[in-house]
């Protein structure tokens, strides 16, 4: 295997452009994955995140920038990258026709463990995914979250330092999904840097830094923390009333309110002044005939923060 380039950054991003006839999916990007990194790439579907992965991964050429993984490039030494790296997409890339122990075996041999030492990563791979009791199952019949587990344990058998996670927790119950995270945060701690692509929100939370991507494009990068302080100059309050979109139209145009949006069963108002706004919501309430249950002010969530973040690109864009 060539060397795994400590010197340089795990994943270095600059300018990278990917079109496909004449849609941009890729839209000029630049940033860097450091060393040991949970990096997560949060954004809807379509906004250009697995097209992005699959060219850090070797699979899909830029049409324009530059992308190394490793200090490799990822247009003219994609062999060198692969041998550098895990992937495991939303699908899993999983044989259902064969079982726990069998994918696991064939997997070893596609990323070319040596002999001697597929019996004992293969140990580990059931140990880490908690499969050792069902080893024999054939992998058809596990549920959404061991096979989960089981695709990324066969993503490891080589011991790549830098693991791709296309959307992985996609189509899991939440349960899942957070024993899912417990074994990545495991990873992490051996050393390893972890690249994750997701549209859940919740899970932004776990990544040392984000990159929000819209319509190709970064829009925010940095650590959670921080892009939640970006938005305190945006003072959000959270109201429950006893008719939520009777109150949405009523709050839309008043003055000191300059966004409302459908939270859960409730909504956030973004305000300028939560002292002067909350009279002025419960007036505008009453005048419709609407009960206010609660209106407090609220910390910014992640997905208060990827809100504003996507209406202040529209309002660029327009």
């Amino acid at each position: 295997m060539p060397p795994y380039q400590e010197s340089f950054p795990a994943v270095e991003v600059e300018n990278l452009v990917k079109r496909f006839g004449s849609f941009m999916a890729v839209d000029d990007i630049s940033f860097t994955v450091g060393r040991g990194e949970i990096f997560g790439f949060l954004g809807p579907n379509g906004a250009g995140k697995s097209t992005t992965i699959r060219i850090l991964c070797g699979l899909l050429s830029p049409s324009a920038g530059r992308a190394q993984v490793s200090g490799y490039d990822v247009g003219t030494q994609a062999e060198m990258v692969k041998k550098h790296i895990g992937y495991m997409s939303q699908k899993f890339s999983l044989y259902d026709d064969l079982t726990v122990e069998e994918n696991i075996d064939f997997f070893g041999g596609v990323y070319g463990v040596a002999e001697g030492l597929r019996e004992e990563r293969k140990e580990y791979v059931l140990r880490m995914a908690g499969l050792e009791e069902k080893r024999q199952t054939l992998t058809r019949l596990l549920a959404g979250g061991w096979k989960q587990r089981l695709a990324l344990g066969c993503a490891i058998l080589h011991r790549p330092p830098i693991l791709f996670l296309d959307e992985p927790t996609s189509g899991v119950d939440p349960i899942a999904r957070r024993v899912f995270w417990d074994l990545i945060y495991q990873l992490s701690e051996e050393g390893r840097t972890i690249f994750v692509s997701t549209h859940y929100m919740d899970e932004a939370e776990y990544c040392a830094r984000l990159a929000l991507m819209y319509r190709g494009k970064i829009i925010a990068l940095g650590a959670p923390a921080a892009l939640r302080e970006s938005l305190r100059s945006h003072h959000l309050m959270h109201l429950d009333s006893s008719a939520p979109l009777e109150s949405m139209k009523a709050l839309v145009g008043e003055r000191g309110i300059s966004d409302v949006a459908v939270f859960g069963g409730g909504l956030h108002v973004t305000v300028e002044d939560p002292a002067d706004a909350a009279p002025r919501i419960r007036q505008a309430l009453q005048r419709q005939g609407v009960v206010v249950q609660r209106l407090e002010e609220i910390p910014p969530s992640m997905e208060d923060v990827f809100v504003a973040m996507i209406e202040q690109e529209e309002r660029k864009r327009a």
